[in-house]
């Protein structure tokens, strides 16, 4: 399903996906209609804008995630480094797209979500939280509050260790080469991590690991011992 308030861009993004096979179930120009037409269509990709009229992309966003927690939504964006992708992250979306994006990158993000993966790369998710994570230096207009509150309590030291390797970025191939793992075993401590304190995601992992603390800002995969 597509949600942006220009129809011209509604109109090209379902001609890119229907000409690539991918089924279009329907649109809505603006949130408060992209949430009641989740409710009735349940489409399995929502491609969101952020600014919107009647309710904006990142409110809607929030309800479709808690509504229908199968369902995956793509932020469309004009900024990458924008506080509201930032926020969006935080509420469970799969990523985030430029409005510019090529018809091939556009039908291949809507194809990745859609398998249960993050579109984003650690890398960029890392550079949106260390701008906007609340007390970060030189944090913008962002939310002055978490935006991911969940107790840690509930993990064991080594779940602890994978989700602060995690929010620096590694890949579950670098994790298992970190910690003398199999990927395998990676993959569970991960799934269980997820499961442990309701993720959507590694980019939803992220920005819990540096609003608790588990992570500073600037600090890469190299710096610091993670069993602290």
């Amino acid at each position: 399903m597509i949600a942006d308030d220009q129809e011209l861009v509604r109109t090209g993004f379902r001609l890119i996906l229907t000409a690539r096979g991918i089924d279009v179930v329907g649109e809505a120009g603006d949130g408060a209609e992209a949430v009641a037409a989740v409710r009735r269509l349940r489409p399995d990709v929502v491609l969101m804008d952020i600014r919107m009229p009647a309710m904006d992309g990142l409110e809607a966003a929030r309800r479709i995630l808690a509504q229908d927690p199968d369902c995956r939504v793509i932020m469309l964006t004009t900024f990458d480094l924008d506080h509201y992708v930032y926020a969006a992250l935080a509420a469970g979306a799969s990523g985030f797209l430029l409005k510019d994006v090529t018809p091939a990158h556009l039908a291949a993000a809507v194809r990745l979500v859609d398998t249960g993966d993050a579109l984003l790369a650690p890398s960029i998710t890392r550079r949106l939280v260390e701008r906007f994570a609340p007390g970060a230096p030189g944090t913008g207009p962002g939310p002055a509050t978490p935006a991911v509150h969940r107790d840690l309590a509930a993990l064991t030291p080594r779940e602890r260790e994978v989700l602060t390797l995690v929010g620096r970025g590694l890949s579950n191939s670098e994790l298992a080469q970190r910690l003398t793992l199999s990927e395998a075993t990676v993959k569970t401590h991960v799934a269980r991590i997820f499961a442990k304190l309701t993720l959507r995601g590694r980019a939803q992992a992220v920005v819990l690991a540096y609003e608790t603390g588990l992570v500073s800002p600037g600090e890469s995969a190299d710096t610091a011992n993670p069993r602290r």
